[in-house]
């Protein structure tokens, strides 16, 4: 009987230490934090928008090619968009110091509010326990003319130049997120889309 009790106790034990294992992990994963950062590197059917703050900024040849792709309804854009990622749990307020590696990221990519293109981490990214800042850089290919056709030749150039122009920012952007994060029980997938914008961290 005293060896049933203990062999019970000790079960009992290693079924708590487990449960408070897996609490703390959720509660860690939990305090990642998310949002829109930079886009670099931003290029209109293979021409750089860098430097260029207006329609005029644009040689007569790189003209020809944007009013000749307009013309022939595809207007091809790559750029990276960087998402800043933060994980808070540097081993201070309580909390264990932990790194996270995000195994992937699916999103999908909201431009001037209109809904564009999708896609997942290339490959898995470390976040350190540090409270500092971690880019997770996204490759964006999409042809703009296929969402914005309707907005006319100018508004699509002077949407790529406010983007990644001279002036360029990321506020025209929003990102609905689904990380999924590896842990000693396996990947954890978040439950729902973080939705992610340039002024504040996900919560």
């Amino acid at each position: 009987m005293k060896k049933l009790f203990s062999i019970t106790l000790l079960l009992a034990l290693v079924i708590s230490g487990i449960q408070c294992s897996v609490y703390e992990t959720l509660t860690n994963l939990s305090r990642l934090q998310f949002k829109v950062g930079d886009v670099n590197g931003f290029q209109i059917n293979g021409i750089p928008v860098s430097g260029k703050s207006k329609l005029s900024d644009f040689n007569a040849l790189d003209l020809l090619k944007l009013t000749s792709g307009f013309a022939q309804g595809s207007l091809p854009a790559s750029f990276v968009l960087n998402v800043d990622a933060k994980n808070p749990n540097d081993g201070t307020g309580g909390y264990k110091k932990s790194d996270a590696t995000l195994q992937n990221f699916k999103w999908r990519l909201f431009l001037d509010d209109k809904e564009t293109v999708s896609g997942e981490l290339s490959q898995p990214l470390v976040v350190p326990g540090t409270g500092e800042v971690t880019a997770i850089p996204l490759t964006i290919n999409i042809d703009l003319m296929k969402f914005f056709k309707d907005k006319g030749y100018e508004s699509i150039v002077n949407l790529a130049l406010s983007l990644g122009g001279t002036q360029g920012s990321s506020s025209k952007v929003t990102l609905f997120a689904t990380p999924t994060v590896s842990s000693p029980f396996g990947n954890i997938t978040y439950p729902g889309e973080l939705k992610l914008i340039d002024t504040q961290f996900s919560k």
